[in-house]
C-alpha cells in the first residue's frame, strides 16, 4: 500500500509540474502580442507570426470606428476555424489588391463579439459606412465573391 501512495504521489507531482510548466511556455508565447492580453488560446499563438493575420483590430478600436462612423471593412475569424484557415490565405491578398484595408477580429480571444457584432459563423467579413452595415459575407465564399464584395460594397 505504501509503495502505490508513493507513486501515485510521484504521478501528480509530475502532472502538477507538467501542468506549470506549460503554463509558463504560454505565459512568454503570449508577450508582447497584439491582442494586449497576458494569455492567448494555443491556436492564436500558431497563427501570430502568419502575414495574413498582422492587421489586427481590438474590440476598443472597433466600436470606435464604428461610433465615429468611419468606413471600416472587418475580417471576423477564430483562430481555431478551418474554414478561416482556408479563407484567410486567399481572401487577405485579395484585400491587398484591392487596396481594401481589411481589419481582422479574432472572435476565439474576444467572444463578445459574437453577439456584439451578430456573428453566426465564422468566416464572416463585414462592412461598416457611416455607424451602420453596409454589406456582410458569411463563410469561405470564392475569390469571386470576394472580389465582387470590395468592388461593389467596400470600394463603391
Amino acid at each position: 500500500m505504501k509503495k502505490i501512495l508513493i507513486f501515485g504521489g510521484a504521478v501528480i507531482l509530475l502532472f502538477v509540474a507538467l501542468v506549470v510548466v506549460s503554463n509558463a511556455q504560454q505565459t512568454q508565447k503570449s508577450e508582447g502580442n497584439p491582442f494586449g492580453k497576458s494569455q492567448l488560446h494555443p491556436a492564436t499563438i500558431e497563427i501570430m507570426d502568419d502575414p495574413n493575420y498582422q492587421n489586427i483590430i481590438l474590440p476598443e478600436e472597433l466600436e470606435t470606428s464604428i461610433a465615429d462612423e468611419e468606413e471600416v471593412t472587418v475580417y471576423f475569424y477564430s483562430s481555431t476555424c478551418q474554414f478561416c484557415k482556408e479563407t484567410t490565405p486567399r481572401l487577405v491578398p485579395i484585400a491587398d489588391e484591392k487596396e481594401v484595408n481589411l481589419v481582422q477580429y479574432n472572435l476565439l480571444e474576444f467572444e463578445d463579439g459574437w453577439e456584439q457584432y451578430d456573428i453566426t459563423a465564422t468566416p464572416t467579413v463585414v462592412h461598416y459606412e457611416n455607424g451602420d452595415e453596409a454589406g456582410r459575407i458569411v463563410g469561405a465564399a470564392e475569390n469571386e465573391e470576394f472580389e465582387q464584395f470590395f468592388e461593389n460594397i467596400v470600394l463603391n
